[in-house]
């Protein structure tokens, strides 16, 4: 009898116990939670709420933008077997490469410019910056007029200086895509350029001194001392510019509109197409080529998380 009144009484301390954590806990901490619940309701409704309607949506037909019956993967066969997917998927990876090749490098060798001068640094990260203010849309546009096929457009006025014939720039398919990624990396890469700068700054001065006086010259203190130190900066960004670069859509649509002879589509503007144009009719296949995009980059930004996780703990 005295057993089962002494587990009764531990029963019931563990179970105060328990009610005096809840208690303190929540105390403690509902100004937090007060101060949390508009935000959480608002990724609710416009980030989670969405996504989970895309993914249930994207098994129905959909007639505008209202469900009807569940086809199952019926939307995803039709969207795989289009004759323009593929070409996308083509013309996206070329995106992509052209990124990694111009986009990729160039923050990095502005960089080191930056840090190896003497006068005018503030000036010149201003101007290395001042690019990346301006929205992607008006960049576009200010890169259409460089490319004009005319005479009067920026770069055959250039091309006219060495008596060479005006270039039918955007026109030209086989090279589109390289002139839509010099225009994204001229927006785009002065803030990337501002990172490695301030990385740079961090460098212990210490190691560049002692290699100077082991003789080594000015590219062999870059490659013994610098790129081993942001190895793990070079990494997480070119799988954020990956993930960045399949997103791609805005310029596509302001500078070419996915031509000549859709040469320059990406799977954004083709998810927006499917979306909007045809008062909607392909609405089903944009959820389901939505839904295919976002788990081809979820792998990429769990990726990219995984990496920063492991390079911040090496960095420790």
């Amino acid at each position: 009898m005295l057993k089962k009144d002494i587990t009764q009484d531990k029963a019931l301390n563990s179970k105060k116990a328990k009610g005096n954590a809840v208690t303190r806990f929540i105390s403690r901490d509902l100004s937090a939670w007060i101060l949390l619940i508009p935000m959480l309701i608002c990724v609710f409704y416009f980030t989670l709420r969405p996504q989970i309607l895309s993914v249930y949506w994207s098994f129905h037909k959909m007639v505008m933008y209202q469900p009807q019956e569940f086809v199952g993967f019926k939307n995803y066969i039709t969207v795989l077997s289009r004759p323009d997917f593929l070409q996308t998927v083509k013309n996206t990876l070329t995106y992509v490469i052209y990124s990694m090749l111009i986009g990729f490098p160039l923050p990095f060798i502005l960089a080191l410019v930056m840090n190896e001068l003497v006068h005018f640094r503030k000036l010149t990260r201003v101007l290395v910056y001042f690019p990346g203010i301006m929205p992607a849309m008006a960049v576009s546009l200010l890169w259409v007029f460089i490319y004009n096929p005319s005479a009067g457009g920026l770069m055959n006025m250039i091309l006219g200086k060495f008596g060479i014939e005006p270039y039918q720039w955007l026109q030209d398919s086989r090279f589109t895509i390289l002139w839509i990624i010099v225009s994204m990396t001229w927006n785009g890469c002065g803030g990337t350029a501002l990172y490695y700068f301030a990385a740079m700054q961090g460098i212990n001065r210490e190691l560049y001194e002692a290699a100077l006086i082991d003789g080594a010259g000015y590219w062999k203190r870059v490659k013994i001392v610098t790129l081993p130190y942001m190895y793990g900066m070079f990494i997480l960004f070119g799988v954020k510019q990956i993930i960045g670069v399949f997103n791609v859509m805005e310029q596509v649509l302001q500078m070419t509109g996915g031509g000549p002879n859709n040469a320059s589509v990406t799977l954004g503007l083709l998810n927006y197409r499917y979306a909007f144009e045809n008062g909607g009719k392909n609405a089903q296949y944009a959820l389901a080529l939505g839904v295919m995009t976002f788990i081809f980059l979820s792998v990429f930004a769990i990726l990219y998380f995984f990496l920063d996780k492991k390079i911040q703990e090496n960095q420790l």
